[in-house]
């Protein structure tokens, strides 16, 4: 039995008929750049964030990108992040000239640690007046806890990014109510890369705020910071949502939903196979299981992750390893002075930690059979 890490095409089969209308429709209008399609998709985004506004933008990393530039962000500047997520997150910061700091993961949910944050703010109160953002990261579709960040940027005046590329529908319990992912910082992030629960055929990104300033700047900037055409107050970048995207995602959102269930129903499917083996740590939940969306299903081997992997492949098991070099220790990342040892739990997480297929579309049978290879290769390993 062949099982891959993921399978498009499944998907793609069950709204392939909506999808090619679509395309043709965008085709057929000539409306190459920007158009309907593009605000009507993010006037959708902005209401199932439950966000006020929306920008659409040409990926999940530009969406960083144009996050920083909306707030100012550059030289001389500093943003804290997590040392364990895709490297946009961190790029985007030295993109702007800024400087990335780096704050340990909580061990369990592999998300920013906000004691961590804490601690460092506390300890470099020098430094902590140069911090101009800070960017949690939603990591495999759960949210971050959000009130302690949100409370220690208010206390440090801070704005607060959300990376939430692969947790668009992830939600919250907040102080003020149920919440979803994007929507509780000062600006949220989201990408549409095929691979995304909600993902396009192509790259794709939105930025959502409740911050109706910020909204004018974003919308500048994606399009060379010019507002009217020709007049730029701003030097911006190009940006855009392609409307062939925005016209596929706006097919794919009403099916959202009911995506993010069966992905659950696939979560609860391996944390019962794997549940009773010693050297298998399944993914924890921090809230309710209906909170999380699955972006990705990672757990933790406790020994010989590659060895496992390796026996995977070869019984045709697709896994993946997010992320194997945390950023401290990425050589692009040398000056900043950084060394092994410094986050244990992003080194740790990131020699250990193996993702399982979960797209809607696995069968029992599949999933089975990944659950059973994989326990006969980490007790055999």
């Amino acid at each position: 039995m062949k099982v891959p890490l993921l399978d498009l095409s499944a998907q793609l089969k069950t709204i392939e008929d909506e999808v090619k209308a679509a395309v043709t429709e965008v085709i057929d209008s000539t409306q190459y750049i920007m158009g309907p399609c593009v605000a009507m998709l993010e006037k959708e985004i902005a209401e199932y964030t439950g966000a006020e506004y929306a920008t659409g933008v040409s990926s999940g990393t530009d969406a960083l990108l144009v996050s920083l530039m909306a707030l100012d962000v550059g030289s001389g500047d500093l943003v804290v992040t997590t040392p364990f997520s895709f490297f946009a997150t961190a790029g985007v910061i030295a993109r702007v000239g800024a400087t990335p700091v780096f704050v340990d993961i909580n061990p369990d949910t592999y998300n920013i640690d906000p004691a961590a944050l804490d601690e460092w703010l506390e300890k470099n109160k020098e430094a902590a007046a140069k911090v101009k953002a800070i960017i949690p990261v939603h990591l495999y579709g759960q949210c971050v806890d959000m009130d302690p960040i949100l409370e220690i940027a208010e206390e440090y005046g801070i704005p607060v990014i959300e990376d939430a590329a692969q947790a668009i529908g992830a939600r919250y319990r907040s102080k003020k109510g149920v919440l979803k992912a994007g929507a509780m910082g000062t600006m949220g992030c989201f990408s549409f890369f095929p691979s995304k629960n909600l993902g396009g055929i192509g790259d794709g990104g939105m930025v959502v705020t409740n911050n109706p300033a910020l909204d004018i700047k974003l919308k500048k900037l994606r399009n060379h910071g010019a507002q009217p055409k020709y007049y730029h107050a701003l030097v911006g970048g190009n940006f855009r949502l392609d409307p062939v995207q925005a016209a596929v995602l706006h097919v794919k959102l009403p099916y959202l939903e009911k995506w993010h269930a069966m992905r659950r129903q696939n979560a609860s499917f391996y944390d019962a196979a794997l549940g009773g083996c010693g050297a298998i740590k399944t993914p924890v939940i921090a809230d309710e299981r209906d909170y999380h969306i699955y972006n990705q299903y990672v757990i933790s081997v406790s020994e010989k992750r590659d060895e496992v992997r390796n026996t995977l492949a070869d019984n045709s098991i697709g896994t993946e390893v997010y992320y194997p070099v945390p950023f401290h220790e990425q050589e692009c990342f040398r000056y900043l002075g950084y060394r092994p040892g410094d986050f244990p739990c992003s080194e740790y997480a990131a020699t250990h930690t193996l993702a399982l297929p979960i797209y809607p579309e696995l069968t029992k049978e599949m999933q089975k059979y990944v659950a059973d290879t994989l326990i006969k290769a980490v007790t055999q390993s």
